[in-house]
């Protein structure tokens, strides 16, 4: 339902409403397994639900805010690619938004794979799909409220770069290939609480919890980034003590 109105709210133009919805249901795809392990029920449909509901929320809903955000920052007469003649109203058709689209292309092979890989039962491999899709949402967020409170002119926020359409077509590729990279990433999943086992989940947490006070809607993108760099210092600190005698 989150994500069926996140499509309707992105359609309308209302991208922030957008990114709170990706968040409302990141709550509940997190909560999720906890609700399945306390009501000790578990099946394969529910696994496929969760997978298509995956699907919605943070694969097509992404792919249209970013679909959005290149499209009115480009504007229509930015570049157009294709003939009038080739069109029924006779005006060209800027294609560079619809490289958006690869992000629900690639969110659904993402998921196939995740449905089919017995490696990733206790962590992940490639870049999860609720977090590309936070990740995505953060940008109306940081485009609204950054400016209002920094109170300075909109072109001379040192984020600005960000918001431009050739910078937004070329991080759709790059979250498109993140997401089925062959990278181990470890999992948000606390199956005890102690802090043995959990040491690197809690550290996360902390550090995103500083990011959150410290840059606000700025923090989000950086928690997402942070999270890639702390799994890739994972796997170096795990095959180092593997090959240690």
């Amino acid at each position: 339902m989150c994500g069926c109105l996140a499509i309707q709210q992105a359609f309308q133009g209302s991208l922030v409403n957008s990114a709170y919805l990706v968040g409302i249901a990141a709550i509940f795809d997190f909560f999720d397994g906890f609700a399945a392990r306390a009501l000790r029920v578990s099946s394969p449909i529910g696994k496929d639900l969760d997978s298509l509901a995956d699907l919605v929320t943070f694969g097509v809903v992404p792919g249209i805010m970013l679909f959005q955000m290149i499209r009115v920052t480009s504007g229509t007469d930015l570049t157009t690619f294709l003939p009038s003649s080739w069109t029924p109203e006779g005006e060209g058709v800027n294609l560079l938004p619809y490289v958006a689209f690869l992000i629900p292309i690639f969110s659904a092979i993402r998921l196939a794979k995740f449905n089919n890989d017995t490696r990733q039962s206790e962590s992940f491999i490639g870049l999860p799909t609720p977090a590309n899709a936070i990740f995505i949402s953060s940008f109306p967020l940081m485009d609204r409220f950054y400016i209002d409170l920094k109170g300075s002119a909109y072109e001379d926020q040192p984020i600005m770069f960000l918001f431009d359409p050739a910078f937004l077509a070329v991080l759709s590729c790059v979250l498109s290939i993140l997401l089925i990279a062959p990278i181990p990433l470890f999992a948000l999943k606390f199956r005890f609480f102690g802090w043995r086992g959990n040491r690197i989940r809690y550290i996360f947490l902390g550090l995103s919890l500083g990011l959150l006070i410290g840059f606000q809607y700025l923090g989000i993108p950086l928690i997402i980034i942070l999270y890639i760099l702390m799994s890739l210092i994972n796997n170096l600190i795990q095959r180092r003590n593997i090959s240690s005698p």
